[in-house]
């Protein structure tokens, strides 16, 4: 039987390294294996929250760095690179762990109490899902969500950052937690935690959290979306969501210089970019509807029609490859180069050009399919390569 692990991490979040002493070894096949303490400071995964990442240090100086971390039955094992032949019960250790990571979470675990407390009062949204994600934490909230909700309950929930409130930690008696109203409130065997911020949440967790909510720093929603009835959240706190304003303001600067507007006229100057590209497209139809006219007045009645044409996207070549076959009852072949070969779109009225197209992507490294009568895809040979090919190939 092994002795339950006495968790450091609870009486004190802060708290980065302990001495201790192994109390069980479970060595794994190709090596590591898994290491229980009599006490950690090491949180295992659990309640959305990844497990911490460290060092186990032997008194022979042996460093074993801690990979992954869980509980079971009371027990807290160590997943660790190596298992050195010192590594047996009874063996003290020195812990330490990734302090940069740790406080990461609980900056994340700690805006996630907020938003979701507030998300809660204001209006009613359940927290029904949730994990510290290495780029975002993911929210699943119960009810649909207007974006002017969401930057309703964003900028409430940064009001209780810039407040400074104590985040508090208390173990509450059956008979006290009968009468306290807390999220997450499903039935919980043993002693339940409850981790409290004045007036913005209060909820049972068992996770680490910042002493106070003014070190959370920052709460941001950095992206929403329907999800099963309700909303899915994307949130960034702390050192993750300063990253994202900089990287933000980064790509601002760039689009900035881009657009050779202000900041705050860049919007504007999109649109005018926007408006000027679809002048542009539409000019374009127009010219090229009256290149393709000209190409098919060069071809007589059933002739093939192998045309290239420089710069036509996949829409440009069917539109030429159709108004060919208005010409002539032969081959009609719409060629473009690509930066890696050509695109291409066979048609035949009255025909079935899905052999030769078979044959093509075979010989010329291709892709693409179709209907009997015009099939599109790409190559990987020049279009004067795939134009030979087609001369030569062509069937009835």
């Amino acid at each position: 039987m092994i002795q339950p692990t006495e968790r450091f991490y609870e009486a004190d979040a802060y708290r980065t390294a302990a001495s201790s002493v192994i109390t069980a070894v479970l060595p794994q096949a190709g090596g590591g294996g898994r290491v229980a303490l009599a006490g950690t400071v090491f949180y295992p995964e659990g309640g959305g929250q990844p497990a911490d990442r460290g060092t186990l240090t032997l008194p022979d100086g042996a460093r074993l760095s801690v990979l992954d971390v869980h509980e079971k039955e009371g027990v807290v094992w160590h997943t660790v690179d190596a298992l050195p032949a010192a590594a047996v019960p009874g063996a003290p250790v020195e812990e330490a762990i990734d302090w940069a990571w740790r406080f990461d979470k609980m900056q994340q675990h700690t805006g996630e109490h907020i938003l979701s407390g507030t998300l809660h009062r204001l209006f009613g949204a359940e927290n029904v899902g949730f994990h510290i994600g290495a780029g975002a934490v993911r929210m699943d909230a119960s009810v649909p969500l207007s974006p002017a909700q969401l930057r309703q309950a964003e900028t409430e929930a940064n009001r209780f950052v810039w407040q400074d409130l104590p985040v508090q930690v208390s173990y509450p008696s059956r008979e006290a937690l009968a009468y306290m109203t807390y999220r997450s409130s499903k039935e919980i065997a043993g002693q339940v935690r409850i981790v409290t911020i004045p007036g913005a949440d209060a909820c049972a967790c068992c996770g680490t959290h910042t002493a106070t909510t003014g070190q959370v720093g920052l709460i941001k929603i950095a992206a929403a979306e329907r999800y099963k009835g309700g909303m899915r959240l994307a949130v960034l706190c702390g050192a993750r969501a300063l990253a994202e304003v900089q990287a933000m303001q980064a790509r601002q600067g760039e689009i900035v210089a881009e657009l050779s507007a202000k900041p705050a006229e860049t919007a504007n100057a999109v649109r005018r970019v926007h408006a000027e590209l679809a002048a542009l497209k539409y000019a374009q139809y127009g010219l090229c509807t009256q290149l393709f006219d000209a190409l098919a007045a060069t071809v007589a009645p059933g002739q093939d029609a192998v045309f290239t044409v420089p710069g036509l996207d996949p829409d440009g070549l069917h539109r030429l490859a159709v108004r060919l076959t208005e010409a002539t009852e032969g081959l009609c072949a719409a060629l473009t180069p690509s930066g890696t070969g050509c695109g291409y779109c066979l048609a035949r009225r009255g025909g079935d050009v899905r052999p030769l197209t078979r044959a093509l992507n075979a010989a010329c490294g291709g892709r693409g399919g179709g209907k009997p009568g015009i099939c599109q895809g790409s190559c990987a040979a020049a279009p004067e390569e795939a134009a030979r090919f087609l001369r030569s190939h062509t069937v009835e």
